[in-house]
């Protein structure tokens, strides 16, 4: 099985107004990928290839810098605990597996007293992260009201559960969003100093409802099927690659699916913190829990060391 192509461009960031039966095409060719599969790309969105690429690039440019240029971001010193930057060895996102070898920066709150790399040390690094965070806000937000759609929900059941995601000072103190625009690198490994069985990034189900995967040139990205077997998930220019998370399975009684997968960068949304999860078909198939409980627990594995 591959993972479908879908054309978003009826919906694409920018478009206002929908023609009925147009929505209804892209509802019914969302829900028949995230039911059987859980991936989709997605093409014509109306974030460029050229975005993703100058993201790609800036990203880079700020892993190369010397360990201790990094230091004073390091994820936990500021006032929001997910922004930052996570060294290798941190996480491990498998807790059958040593920890992973990648490192990660996190932005996970728009407001001012975040600490950025300065513009002498990386020019346009806090600008452009705004900028794209923003832009992905505005695709998700599309996305999840087409799924709330396509499952015969109101269209803002899902938005109304993620007002905080956009507006990044709303999340100063009290109750806010587990959103994040994450990018990932893969350093070089010195294979006399690998762990048995250590990855650089371990198998794993993301968080929250749904993410955007944007993949580099050399992609190797892997998906795992229903049939229990990994399908390639090659980088696609000009498309964007959108699975469903874990909480998004749970909150659909397992409608649509959370596939497991190792490794890539990705921008993960998730529901405000206090939102209550129940099954919206009505059942109990789950018990009701908040979105912050749940993260927390689900985090907890990731950062608890064996």
């Amino acid at each position: 099985m591959n993972i479908p192509v879908v054309d978003f461009d009826v919906y694409r960031v920018g478009v206002e107004d929908v023609a009925e039966e147009k929505l209804d095409v892209l509802c019914k060719e969302l829900r028949s990928a995230f039911t059987e599969v859980g991936f989709v790309y997605l093409k014509n969105t109306g974030i460029s290839q050229y975005e993703v690429d100058t993201m790609m690039n800036i990203s880079k440019t700020f892993f190369l810098l010397p360990h201790e240029a990094k230091m004073p971001f390091l994820r936990g010193k500021h006032a929001d605990p997910n922004q930052g930057w996570v060294s290798s060895g941190t996480e491990r996102l498998n807790s059958r597996r040593a920890c992973d070898l990648k490192e990660a920066f996190n932005t996970s709150s728009l407001l001012p007293s975040m600490k950025w790399p300065s513009e002498e040390v990386l020019p346009g690094f806090r600008e452009k992260q705004v900028w794209f965070y923003r832009r992905c806000a505005d695709l998700s937000l599309r996305v999840l009201r087409v799924l709330a759609l396509s499952l015969g929900l109101d269209p803002d059941f899902f938005l109304s559960k993620h007002s905080r995601v956009v507006d990044g000072e709303q999340q100063a103190g009290g109750q806010r969003n587990g959103t994040t625009l994450r990018l990932l690198y893969y350093p070089p490994v010195q294979t006399e100093c690998v762990q048995e069985g250590q990855v650089r990034c371990g198998e794993h189900s993301d968080f929250g409802t749904i993410t955007l995967v944007f993949q580099g040139p050399g992609g190797g990205l892997q998906v795992l099927g229903r049939s229990g077997d990994f399908i390639a998930a090659p980088t696609i220019p000009g498309t964007v690659l959108v699975n469903i998370a874990d909480l998004m399975q749970r909150w659909t009684s397992d409608v649509l699916i959370s596939a497991v997968r190792p490794r890539v960068g990705r921008c993960h949304w998730y529901t405000d913190d206090d939102t209550v999860i129940t099954c919206c078909d009505g059942t109990d198939k789950y018990p009701a829990i908040t979105a912050l409980d749940y993260l927390m627990e689900r985090l907890e594995n990731s950062y608890r060391r064996k």
